[in-house]
């Protein structure tokens, strides 16, 4: 992406931050934010966080943030599953679902204190997902589901409900999905 020749200042830097999240179709990070409009990343940290405030669907991923655009071109069968797994095996849980063309949106966990913690993950394919666990075992980062002894859930979007049922099918194989019954 090309650098603006300028410093941008305030809400002309949030519309051309906006703009640009529009017009991608992958999340970009904050330092290539930052480096596009010339400023620090805290900076666009708060940046981001002033139009989030304004009902702009902004979300952070492990790979940068991202604008949801508000219509899908194909229609998408949406599934929360609950799962439970050693942090070895978060791998493969991502591996099973995104392999099985799925989007795992993100994950939750029930907090005793805080109630509901929720995560975007954003991650559909392999590349994605080895970028997460790249991320995490850089920064020595814990996963949500490390407060809950694996115990977590996962939003998921698919193109059709089949796909979901044969991820399933595997993770449960894998015994990392918790069996409803």
């Amino acid at each position: 992406m090309k650098q603006e020749q300028k410093k941008l200042l305030g809400e002309e830097r949030r519309e051309r931050l906006l703009s640009l999240l529009k017009e991608s179709n992958t999340p970009i990070t904050g330092g290539e934010l930052a480096e596009m409009t010339r400023v620090s990343r805290q900076v666009i940290v708060g940046d981001i966080n002033l139009l989030k405030a304004r009902n702009i669907p902004i979300i952070a991923t492990s790979q940068g943030y991202l604008y949801m655009k508000a219509t899908q071109e194909t229609p998408v069968f949406e599934k929360t599953i609950v799962c439970s797994h050693s942090r070895s095996q978060t791998a493969e849980e991502l591996y099973i679902l995104v392999d099985h063309g799925i989007t795992v949106k993100n994950v939750i966990v029930e907090h005793p204190i805080y109630g509901d913690l929720t995560a975007s993950l954003m991650v559909s394919n392999r590349k994605e997902v080895e970028h997460f666990l790249h991320k995490v075992k850089i920064t020595n980062s814990s996963l949500l589901a490390d407060l809950t002894s694996g115990i977590h859930l996962h939003a998921l979007a698919a193109p059709n409900k089949k796909a979901i049922e044969k991820a399933e099918k595997e993770l449960k194989a894998a015994g990392i999905l918790v069996d409803e019954n």
